[in-house]
Parts: C-alpha cells; structure tokens; sequence
C-alpha cells in the first residue's frame, strides 16, 4: 500500500478554456449580418446585439414582456434544451432598457399570433440550431465578416457599445443579469471610456461651482443686490 495518492500530486486539475469573445466592431458590421441573414431573422440579430440577452432569454421572450411606454424588456425566463426555465426569485427577474434600434426591431417582426417574440415557423420555440447552420453562418460568409463570430457574441457586442457610451460596469451588471465581478473581469478594460466620461462630467461640473462662486471670498445675494439697485435709481435727484 502507497501512503500518497500518485492522482493528486504533481499534476493541476485542468482549467476550463475560455472562448474568445469577438464582439462586432460596429453597428454597420451588425446591420450588414442582419440584413444577409434576410427580413425573416434580420430583426432579431440587431435586437439581441441591442439588448444583450443571452440567446435563451431572447428565445423564450413573449410579447407580453415587452413594455413600449416605459421602454423596457423584462427577463423572465429563458429556453434552453427544449425546457423553459425560470428564476428562483422574482429578484433575479431583470429589465433591460429597450434603445431606438431595439424598438425598431421589433416594430418590424410580423405578429403571427404567437406569444413568443421570435418563434419558429410553425409557432414553436425557436430552433437556434438550425438558424446557425442555415442563417448565421451563411450571412457572415456573404458579409466578410473575419473571424468568424458566434451568435453569442451579439451579448458581447451589447456590452463592448455600453461601456464605450459610458454605461458603468454596475449598470451593465443589472440590464445583462451578470455579476460585477465578471462584468469587471471580461470587459473592464473596455471601460476607459467610461472614464474618460466620468471625468468630462467631474471637470464639468467643478468649473460650474467655480463660475458660481463669489468673488473676494463674500457671498453675494444677486436677487437683493438687483433690488438696492432698483430703489437707488426710484429716488428723486437732490435740488441744489
């Protein structure tokens, strides 16, 4: 009999590899795969490149969910392995803010009826992969996109176009339903225009207080100064 277990020493347990994260480089490049992919499926590229949505989210989301007035979609549950699964608490429920381009999105799906926002032709849930084999694929092919991109990039370019618009890595935390940490970990060193942002705001705001403040160091009543001056010019001029 061995005293030490040959299984655990000299050898580290294998890492998980982490899969690249390719985000689009712009909305052009998103509108050119949206409009290969054709007017059946386009909208729903620009809609999840908008909103962030993991593709499960997106799948499962219905109609009802979607709120106009307050422009907000509400993640309530998602789609995955042919199940619908749903949060613990209503605390992990999320609303995300619902942009121009998502809006227009969905004003150009067809309403068939079906509860679902994106169902599959025959009013099911939607297949993602066979959309991949025979639309995803294919547009970026036609579209020159390199490299290639996954369909789960689209969340990845959602959260690349928030951090460059200066939406804090907090606030992107709560609309992708994501912790801080990870959001810190995959896409902080995106946020230096967020800063460059914060800053702008920062200088800004310092050089208002500083043309509000009074001169000599003496607070100043404008409004009662306006008056002392208004009565000095009512009185009547001195008979020499």
């Amino acid at each position: 009999m061995i005293d030490v277990n040959p299984a655990k020493t000299g050898v580290d347990n294998p890492q998980r590899r982490r899969t690249e994260k390719r985000p689009f480089e712009s909305w052009e490049e998103v509108e050119v795969v949206a409009a290969a992919v054709g007017p059946k499926y386009g909208s729903l590229v620009v809609f999840a490149a908008a909103t962030g949505m993991r593709p499960g989210e997106w799948l499962a989301l219905e109609w009802r969910d979607i709120d106009r007035a307050q422009r907000v979609a509400y993640v309530r549950r998602s789609y995955r392995n042919g199940r619908v699964k749903y949060p613990k608490t209503e605390a992990s429920m999320r609303a995300v803010p619902l942009q121009e381009r998502a809006l227009a999105a969905l004003e150009a799906l067809p309403r068939n009826g079906s509860p679902l926002v994106f169902p599959a032709i025959g009013g099911g849930y939607f297949d993602l992969h066979n959309f991949r084999t025979r639309y995803w694929q294919p547009a970026l092919l036609a579209a020159g996109i390199q490299p290639r991109r996954r369909v789960y990039d689209l969340r990845h370019t959602f959260a690349t176009f928030a951090l460059r618009a200066g939406i804090s890595t907090f606030d992107l935390s709560r609309y992708m339903g994501a912790s801080l940490t990870m959001i810190d970990r995959h896409y902080g060193h995106l946020a230096r225009d967020g800063r460059e942002h914060a800053i702008t705001l920062l200088d800004a705001h310092n050089s208002l207080k500083q043309a509000q403040r009074p001169r000599r160091g003496r607070r100043v009543d404008v409004d009662e100064a306006l008056r002392r001056r208004l009565r000095q010019q009512k009185q009547p001029l001195s008979r020499n």
